[in-house]
């Protein structure tokens, strides 16, 4: 009786698989939004600020970083090209680590790694399942 039980529990939690995967987009593109607007606005400043951390080609890094978060923002919200999408993000969650969050600590409030590290694991969780139902890559997937 407590298998059934549990069986029945798992299989209705089952069916809000895909709506946990449109929530964890919908987060996703939510937080990549205000930094991605930030730099489209001020991307002389980006580049500026790249250069003082000693980034290696400080300008095509500040606009490869701009591009993949505006994208990341948009196909993560509509659901298109999601596998493809988390990769770029997650290197540039990678290089935020590396270059600006690392030092201090892992805690968000001493502005340590723990956001982009969050944020890397739910990028890996999309690459590995998938955009879900309510996405465009799953209509044209239909089709």
């Amino acid at each position: 009786m407590l298998t059934q039980k549990y069986e029945m529990y798992k299989k209705a939690l089952n069916k809000l698989q895909d709506i946990s995967l449109l929530f964890m987009r919908l987060v996703l593109a939510y937080g990549f939004y205000n930094p991605a607007l930030m730099k489209v606005k001020n991307i002389d400043g980006i580049i500026s600020w790249f250069e003082s951390m000693g980034m290696p080609m400080p300008a095509l890094n500040a606009y490869l970083a701009t591009t993949t978060e505006v994208l990341g923002v948009i196909l993560l919200t509509i659901g298109l090209g999601v596998r493809i999408i988390t990769i770029p993000l997650m290197i540039t969650m990678v290089v935020a680590i590396g270059t600006v969050h690392w030092s201090h600590g892992f805690e968000a409030g001493n502005n340590g790694f723990e956001i982009p590290l969050y944020y890397m694991l739910m990028l890996f969780i999309l690459l590995t399942h998938g955009a879900g139902k309510y996405s465009l890559d799953y209509l044209l997937r239909k089709k």
